[in-house]
């Protein structure tokens, strides 16, 4: 089958003109803010906010950021973005001579679970720390903080992404079959396997040599 080719920045890709898709945490749920003006490619969604740094706050917004990068090591926050299972990635920037602050991420499924699960987590609390040098930001908790992330979200011109049929549910589950199956590549037991004349039809078959090839890669 010959891939699908989608045209950059496709205008059909933009979330507030579509229903969101299934998250992996709760199910399909009808959004609550289902307007936002992100796009979206395949599965993944864009998420990216502009906030005003507080006057005199840059430094202090820069050194909780290199306390986030330290944090992002800590087995804890690994733990809360695997029980998110949504994040792809997510960019902090402080830019126009430290008077503005730019948040982009890229996430699965619906907007409002996206939010609701960070408030949940030990993440949460670190995005608390680093808006609070944000004018207005309200708190992650707060009932008024996804109208407050609307009111500075902006859209991607082109958003595009590598693997846009992916979650990252599915990327996990890769990798851990990948694991698995090397695992399996590496026993005696499967070379023994291959040279059995008992298996010389299933192993000659195209879709077993095909998995033999891309383990190989």
């Amino acid at each position: 089958m010959a891939p699908h080719v989608r045209a950059l920045g496709d205008p059909r890709t933009d979330p507030w003109r579509e229903n969101l898709a299934m998250t992996a945490t709760s199910g399909g749920t009808q959004p609550t803010h289902p307007e936002h003006p992100g796009r979206t490619d395949g599965v993944s969604n864009e998420f990216t906010v502009f906030t005003k740094i507080k006057p005199g706050e840059a430094d202090a917004l820069r050194e909780d950021l290199t306390w986030l990068s330290d944090a992002a090591n800590d087995e804890n926050v690994h733990a809360a973005l695997r029980q998110i299972g949504t994040l792809h990635d997510a960019r902090h920037v402080i830019f126009d001579n430290d008077t503005r602050f730019m948040f982009a991420s890229v996430f699965d499924g619906s907007w409002d679970t996206y939010i609701d699960d960070f408030a949940k987590t030990v993440v949460g609390e670190r995005f608390d720390k680093v808006f609070s040098h944000s004018e207005g930001f309200p708190g992650i908790k707060d009932p008024g903080v996804k109208d407050w992330f609307l009111a500075h979200q902006e859209p991607a011109g082109v958003f595009v992404s590598a693997y846009p049929d992916l979650t990252v549910q599915q990327i996990y589950k890769d990798h851990r079959v990948d694991d698995a199956f090397q695992e399996v590549l590496d026993t005696p037991q499967f070379r023994a396997a291959l040279e059995n004349p008992a298996n010389a039809e299933l192993v000659a078959t195209p879709a077993f040599q095909k998995l033999l090839e891309e383990a190989s890669a």
